[in-house]
């Protein structure tokens, strides 16, 4: 093959690119945007799995087909039952649990059979529950035969905790508190961060000194010393949906100090263009200036800070449930999960206590990557 030959160009037909730029030339910033997200493959998928992971948060209660809550000693530690496809003659089992005697501690204690099989069907019947908190319902994804309520007849596709509760089950619950506690603070202080910033950067003077020294108060009080204070201070006999919606308000509030200060930053870039002159021309509001087309503007750029923001969010309240610092039991979550897994000899002799790991490291990586593809597919300089 001669040098010319490799060297040549691939040269577009002229009507196919002038179409390609007619196109590009009165398509929206949305359709540009959408246009260069396409092509960035990872956060493509890493937008199916959250997507997976909000399924997941609406229909928790319709995936655990075991009352997460529901505890017997002498299931504790019970390993994972994989399920078997096609397994003499059955379309889907798992090895049946055997009661046994611990020479050592003369308890009973279960273990799985592998000669013996029990059959697990879909859609099954099970514990009651409110189908997006709605609709009453007893039908699980996954469910034994028989009523399931003997040790021997029960399914645990993860194993058992210490004391005996069902960590598929569980894991389930813990997705849809720790997501969304993750989700609903990045609303609220994107809320906080848009409002309090699009204020001070159109407004300044006053307004604007106002604003940033409350953010800098804020960004400088230690996180950690200020946890174990509110976790000291919490009241032991609170149920779940108060310190739910109590470290909810204290993320949102720790959080919107670091969009407050981009979105003033670019309030005090566009508040002396042509076009706010011609909306207040035009007698347009304060506010349907800030909102109708002052963030329009930089609507890519919050979308992908808050897509940014919300693993923050989540590792925090991991980290503190963890330390006994966040959420506690009765609640479930990721952290609270993953409080059992820091005994070193428990771990030891279980070490699926350490699955709760997974989906946390799974939402972190899925959200870094999505919000690289958005900040990418944003830039308007990019390819």
């Amino acid at each position: 093959m001669s040098a010319d030959a490799v060297a040549a160009p691939v040269l577009v037909p002229e009507g196919v690119a002038s179409k390609e730029a007619d196109r590009v030339s009165v398509a929206t910033q949305w359709q540009l945007v959408w246009w260069r997200f396409r092509k960035h493959k990872l956060a493509l998928v890493s937008a199916g799995v959250l997507v997976v992971f909000y399924i997941v948060v609406l229909f928790a209660d319709f995936l655990a087909y075991a009352d997460p809550l529901a505890s017997e000693a002498q299931r504790g530690l019970i390993a994972p039952q994989p399920i078997r496809l096609f397994d003499g003659g059955r379309t889907l089992s798992v090895d049946t649990l055997v009661g046994t005697r611990d020479p050592q501690t003369f308890k009973r204690v279960y273990v799985t059979d592998p000669n013996q099989r029990t059959s697990v069907r879909l859609f099954a019947h099970g514990f009651e529950y409110r189908l997006l908190g709605i609709i009453p319902m007893d039908i699980h994804l996954l469910g034994v035969e028989g009523d399931g309520r003997t040790s021997e007849n029960s399914l645990f596709l993860l194993g058992t905790d210490v004391q005996g509760r069902d960590l598929w089950s569980r894991l389930m619950y813990g997705t849809q508190v720790s997501m969304l506690i993750g989700l609903t603070s990045v609303a609220l202080s994107l809320f906080l961060g848009v409002l309090l910033g699009g204020l001070a950067g159109y407004f300044g003077g006053m307004v604007d000194t106002l604003v940033m020294r409350v953010v800098e108060i804020l960004r400088s009080i230690p996180t950690i010393p200020l946890w174990m204070g509110v976790g000291a201070a919490l009241p032991k006999e609170w149920d779940i949906l108060r310190v739910f919606f109590v470290m909810t308000i204290l993320f949102a509030l720790i959080q919107w100090t670091e969009l407050a200060r981009v979105v003033r930053g670019r309030f005090l870039s566009l508040r002396e263009e042509d076009f706010i002159m011609a909306a207040e021309l035009a007698g347009c509001s304060r506010m349907r200036i800030i909102f109708r087309h002052l963030v329009p503007s930089f609507l890519s750029h919050i979308i992908a800070a808050t897509t940014l923001a919300l693993p923050t969010i989540i590792i925090f309240e991991t980290s503190l449930s963890f330390l006994g610092l966040g959420l506690r039991p009765p609640a479930i979550s990721w952290g609270v999960m993953l409080q059992q897994a820091s005994n070193v000899q428990t771990l030891a002799i279980s070490p699926w206590l350490l699955l709760p790991a997974a989906p946390v490291i799974l939402a972190i990586l899925a959200f870094n990557f999505l919000g690289d593809g958005l900040r990418d597919a944003a830039d308007p300089y990019g390819g």
